[in-house]
Parts: C-alpha cells; structure tokens; sequence
C-alpha cells in the first residue's frame, strides 16, 4: 500500500492541537532551514523542544540528546534529517509515546512509517510543517 500523508483538514487539526513539539535534527545555527523553521513555528506560539547533541540551548530551549532524554510528554515529532536516517527516530518516537511524526519536506521513509502506524502514531511526510501551519493557519504573525 502506498503511503499517504492526513487531508489538509487533519492535517490542521493536528497542528491545532500540537502541545510539544520536538524538533529532531535541530541546528543552532540560525542560516540552517531547521532553525528558520523551528524558530517561525516558535515565533507562532508552538512549544519547541531540540533535540541536537551537540548543543546546549537552541531558542532559549534546552537541548536533549535523543527523544528518550526529554522528560515530558511528546506531541509531534518533527524530524530534519537525510530519509535513510529515521528508522531509529521512528523507533524512538513510538517508544515515547509520541502522537505525531512529520518527516519534513524531501524526507520519506515507507518503513520509518510502518514502524509509526503500527505503534498508533499519525504519519505525515516530506511537507514543511511552517509552510503547512502558514497555509492552513493563517494569523498573520
């Protein structure tokens, strides 16, 4: 069966009910597309949390190693990086009990879905989630 991603009308409702989000692959750096994304949604009255190893504070957030590291419950699970990489990410995600994992745009993992659907969460691939909040969501912030 071939994948595909919630209607845009799920696809809001998802976003409308988004506590936390973490961002895996997150980048300090503010010329990254993570940290541009990150820091709109943020800007738009999301809750981000990094996930980046290699980092301190992303945002005025505090970093975390991996999801397992975050001591509070997941909504969304927001992933930037290479499609080949999100199987573990995916693995990670269930076993935290996360609602939602949104591969961003040109990231697409059939078996990294699989893994997620069968552990009930909804799946949503290779869409920018500020682009998708943007269109959907239009507040003019």
């Amino acid at each position: 069966m071939t994948f595909e991603n919630p209607s845009r009308e799920r696809i809001k409702e998802i976003l409308a009910n988004a506590g936390a989000i973490a961002v895996v692959g997150l980048s300090d750096n503010p010329d990254r597309v993570s940290h541009m994304v990150a820091a709109a949604m943020q800007a738009r009255g999301y809750r981000i949390i990094p996930v980046n190893p290699n980092a301190d504070r992303i945002l005025g957030e505090k970093c975390y190693a991996s999801l397992d590291d975050i001591p509070e419950e997941i909504d969304l699970v927001n992933v930037f990086r290479r499609s080949e990489t999100v199987v573990p990410i995916a693995e990670d995600a269930v076993r935290k009990g996360a609602k939602v994992f949104w591969l961003q745009q040109g990231v697409y993992n059939e078996e990294a879905a699989s893994i997620c659907r069968q552990g009930g969460l909804e799946v949503i691939m290779d869409r920018c989630i500020k682009v998708e909040d943007a269109v959907l969501n239009p507040r003019g912030v």
